[in-house]
């Protein structure tokens, strides 16, 4: 069965966003092309309707472009379960009240049991301090937490590479 990837806001901005001078996120950039280029052979993509919410929101054309990008990606419900583990996220303190958007996003990959949640979001979600409170926290209310990572990570040795 091919392995299920939750699609977080961060990636499909950076897949549709105006190249950057800065040479980091114009790095994260390429690489987000790279991957999402060749994902669909070797994931699932989903997503939820708070990805769909965060892409749809700021400059009209940029929202367009994200939405576009999204529309063959599969979404995922907000169950019980979800709002339930997204609440136990943030009364753990795993993930900061601040950022419920963020917990939301974990819970419906982790209620739904997507493999991977796929990220560019550093602050609260691909931390590396925060990821073991993520994952007990998940594992305690009963669910397997995704494996979270950034595009890059999900590259295999050589992919992306012109030397093939």
């Amino acid at each position: 069965m091919i392995p299920t990837a939750y699609v977080e806001t961060s990636v499909v901005s950076y897949l549709t966003a105006r190249p950057s001078r800065d040479v980091v996120t114009a790095a994260y950039q390429a690489v987000t092309r790279d991957w999402w280029r060749l994902a669909p052979d070797k994931f699932q993509l989903v997503a939820s309707a708070l990805v769909i919410s965060e892409a749809g929101a700021g400059d009209p054309n940029a929202a367009r472009a994200r939405l576009e990008a999204l529309e063959s990606v599969t979404l995922l419900e907000a169950t019980l379960d979800a709002e339930r583990l997204a609440g136990t996220l943030l009364d753990s303190g795993a993930i900061p009240r601040r950022a419920a958007g963020d917990a939301a996003h974990i819970a419906v990959a982790a209620a739904n049991g997507a493999d991977y949640l796929v990220t560019w979001n550093f602050r609260h979600i691909a931390n590396a301090a925060m990821r073991s409170q993520i994952e007990r926290a998940c594992r305690q209310a009963g669910f397997e937490p995704p494996v979270i990572c950034t595009p890059n990570e999900l590259m295999e040795a050589g992919h992306g590479d012109d030397a093939d």
